[in-house]
């Protein structure tokens, strides 16, 4: 099998050295860090450190910093993927249970979630409302039961790969990616991982993006799946 493990990172020079540390000891699999346009020391950290890492000229997004990791697997025959972030809420431990679960069944996507089976998250009741909220609306548009909708550490195989080398949602992408595939038949599933809080930096998300984030995928993404026609896969 070959794994890539893709970390997109937007001004992460308080997190990347040891996330990418820790991963170069646990993990057996190879990685690239999407440097998207930061423009604190991120660049130079990977550079000093000998990272394996690609620098975007702009900052394109989550999305399109992910979309630049997917191109990168397909195009280096990479059977499987797995977005893991900078900021060290991602436990590397857990990848060896993403890669096992896909490995060993015929599911599209496999998303580590914090709620699946009781872990150590503790997040707050805003946040914990907001992805209720988005689980209703993926059940609702496309018939899908996830409990972790908003989970961006997630494996996906080479055809998924495909998919998304070619089209990915620009910004916040988790929701939406998860609707687009249900409603073209790729099978999805879930697996318990343990979460961290933020081992330094600051969010980009703020209370105003939050409400745009959910205010675009339930307008342009959820509710338009709903009147979609079902496709089959590529």
């Amino acid at each position: 099998m070959k794994v890539l493990v893709i970390i997109p990172a937007y001004n992460e020079e308080a997190t990347i050295r040891h996330t990418v540390l820790r991963l170069q000891r646990t993990c057996p699999y190879d990685y690239l860090v999407i440097n998207d346009g930061s423009t604190d020391r991120t660049g130079e950290i990977l550079d000093q450190c000998g990272f394996r890492h690609l620098d975007l000229p702009v900052n394109l997004g989550i999305g399109g910093a992910m979309q630049t990791g997917y191109r990168y697997a397909l195009e280096h025959g990479y059977d499987y993927a797995i977005q893991l972030d900078a900021d060290g809420q991602h436990d590397p431990d857990d990848l060896e249970t993403l890669v096992a679960e896909i490995a060993a069944s015929d599911y599209d996507m496999v998303i580590g979630s914090r709620f699946v089976e009781k872990t150590g998250y503790k997040g707050s009741r805003l946040r914990r409302l907001g992805i209720l909220y988005f689980c209703f609306l993926l059940y609702l548009a496309c018939g899908v039961k996830i409990t972790d909708p908003t989970s961006g550490y997630r494996i996906v195989n080479r055809r998924i790969i495909r998919e998304f080398a070619r089209d990915y949602p620009v910004d916040y992408p988790e929701v939406e990616v998860i609707a687009r595939l249900a409603k073209k038949g790729y099978r999805i599933k879930e697996t318990k991982v343990e979460m961290n809080a933020r081992q330094g930096g600051r969010s980009s998300i703020t209370p105003l993006k939050s409400l745009y984030y959910m205010t675009k995928v339930t307008f342009t993404s959820l509710i338009r799946a709903m009147f979609e026609t079902r496709e089959g896969r590529t």
